[in-house]
């Protein structure tokens, strides 16, 4: 009689989350393939109906809409690319890009260097109260933005406004920015910079949370100060979550438009008048909604344009800190 234990088979571990399938067993045949389609399909079908409802059918109107001089009312003509040579070729609408750009210029810096800055101090395990200072920062966010304006327009009021009051009380005087030709941007892409930043602020934060707390020690080891470590480790880490907010800020400030039609209108004389804002006076107060379309493409595809740019770059960099 042998004292040896037979030797098992071996027999290969079953998949993670599952019973183990024999070798050819879990393919299955044509039916079952079908069957899994049909159930995707059953589950994908009322998003994919509101996206061509509400989304592509629209978009795909609007581009028909671009080539005629369609008015709301009558029958629309075929012009061809009329209108998009009058939006190459308006006088009128240089002001709104050069006013659009100013924004854009204000507004995506200020909205990335604050969230940032203050990401880095509530990312510090040493801050007490962390939580209540995040919620309280992003809580503006989830406010609308015409909502928001309208607070800072009574807000900044000179006559009835509590910072006009408060910067009283010390002997300053904020005056009437709204109507002031050169205030009146920076006042508005202030707000939107209040409003937004705590979005961009919790992306930040998630992207600091993912960084290994190792490579800072290592980095302390090798002698490396606060603003060494922030600039060689942080930074390259933080490649691809500085492209997104880069690139979703810079989108919103091209396309901004709430605040500026409730606190501005696109005054004083002209100076917030943004691509937006004369999207919007083209089609709902001028009844040109073929110019109006065409515009709103030429801002889409130099809106895709510059994230394109951006995020090639923001990828070189990536592979350079690697």
């Amino acid at each position: 009689m042998s004292l040896t234990a037979p030797r098992k088979r071996y027999r290969p571990p079953a998949p993670l989350g599952g019973r183990r399938v024999a070798p050819g067993a879990g393919r299955g045949g044509p039916g079952r393939s079908g069957r899994r389609n049909a159930t995707a399909l059953a589950f994908l079908g009322p998003a994919l109906i509101v996206l061509t409802v509400f989304v592509a059918w629209p978009m795909l109107s609007a581009l028909r809409t671009s080539f005629t001089d369609a008015s709301g009312f009558g029958e629309a003509e075929w012009v061809g690319f009329d209108n998009y040579v009058e939006v190459f070729t308006d006088p009128d609408l240089l002001n709104a890009v050069l006013n659009t750009l100013w924004y854009t210029v204000l507004f995506t810096p200020t909205a990335v260097i604050a969230a940032l800055a203050l990401a880095l101090v509530l990312n510090s395990p040493a801050l007490p109260f962390r939580g209540l200072f995040r919620t309280a920062l992003f809580l503006p966010f989830v406010v609308s933005l015409a909502v928001a304006a309208y607070a800072w327009t009574y807000l900044i009021d000179p006559q009835v406004g509590l910072l006009n009051h408060w910067l009283g009380g010390v002997g300053l005087q904020l005056g009437n920015v709204l109507e002031d030709p050169q205030l009146a941007m920076p006042a508005v892409a202030l707000v939107a910079v209040w409003k937004n930043f705590g979005f961009y602020l919790v992306i930040f934060l998630a992207g600091l949370q993912d960084i290994p707390g190792t490579l800072y020690e290592a980095a302390k080891v090798d002698g490396a100060g606060p603003w060494r470590r922030f600039t060689n480790v942080t930074l390259p880490l933080l490649s691809n979550t500085m492209a997104f907010v880069v690139v979703f800020a810079m989108i919103a400030a091209l396309q901004a438009f709430d605040q500026i039609y409730v606190m501005t209108g696109g005054g004083p004389y002209g100076n917030t008048q943004t691509i937006v804002m004369e999207i919007y006076e083209s089609g709902f107060r001028r009844l040109e909604l073929g110019f109006a379309s065409a515009l709103s493409y030429v801002l889409l595809v130099a809106t895709l344009l510059l994230s394109i740019v951006q995020f090639v770059f923001f990828g070189r960099r990536e592979k350079d800190a690697q």
